[in-house]
């Protein structure tokens, strides 16, 4: 299975308002692994960033002037994650932010979700976790994410964040043996690459060592008058 963690990172809240994109971090999972491809850019919404936004973010209006805009970026973003799982947290927002700016783009289909299903990880942390903070600074602390170099909210940063938190939210779902749909040679690779010994190896005592084995037991069977138990059993 193909997913893409997904967080962006917007002028502001309102997307009804004309609130645009400023920032879009992806990172992609195989099989539950991350596999070292991401996808991140900065965009220049053509509007001014609130002062909620820039104090959250760090992000200025003048570091996005000369950046791309959404249209220049949208071809690459989507052949990244057509067909995969998005996984946001708090998805309603980002999706909303990302539809208005494929519709102003003039895509076709201009919907996230013509292109990929979507998971919202903030839903299935309320229902793992009812009545409790579920943000995902939160959601850290609670799983054991380590965090601390997030002074800034950003994109990229968050979506790997997010990575870890699914992964420790969703911990023995792609382990049941009737849900796995590796092949063999996929799961022996995993298995060398985890450094599981699939055939045991037998390890030989050299001829030193045996007869050294045989001489204790002799002594032992003296010692005890005949009672060794292991030279009664080396006889059988």
């Amino acid at each position: 299975m193909r997913q893409v963690i997904l967080d962006t990172e917007t002028t502001g809240l309102e997307v009804q308002r004309g609130h645009r994109l400023i920032e879009i971090g992806c990172v992609e999972l195989v099989q539950r692994r991350a596999t070292g491809r991401t996808f991140h850019s900065y965009l220049n919404p053509d509007r001014a960033i609130d002062e909620g936004a820039r104090a959250v973010t760090g992000i200025s209006d003048e570091f996005l002037l000369d950046k791309p805009r959404f249209r220049d970026i949208v071809v690459e973003f989507l052949e990244f994650i057509d067909g995969a799982e998005v996984i946001a947290h708090n998805a309603t927002f980002d999706v909303g932010f990302i539809d208005a700016e494929l519709a102003r783009a003039g895509v076709e289909n201009a919907r996230l979700a013509d292109r990929a299903r979507v998971l919202d990880t903030l839903a299935l942390a309320r229902e793992k976790y009812p009545g409790q903070r579920n943000s995902l600074d939160a959601l850290c602390k609670r799983l054991g994410v380590d965090n601390s170099h997030r002074e800034m909210h950003g994109a990229l940063l968050d979506a790997n964040l997010l990575a870890d938190v699914y992964l420790a939210l969703t911990a023995g779902q792609g382990h049941l043996g009737f849900a796995d749909e590796r092949t063999p040679a996929e799961v022996r690779a995993v298995a060398a690459e985890m450094q599981i010994l699939v055939r045991p190896r037998v390890l030989r005592a050299p001829d030193a060592e045996l007869a050294l084995h045989a001489a204790r037991l002799e002594a032992i069977d003296k010692a005890s008058r005949g009672a060794c138990v292991w030279k009664r059993l080396d006889a059988q």
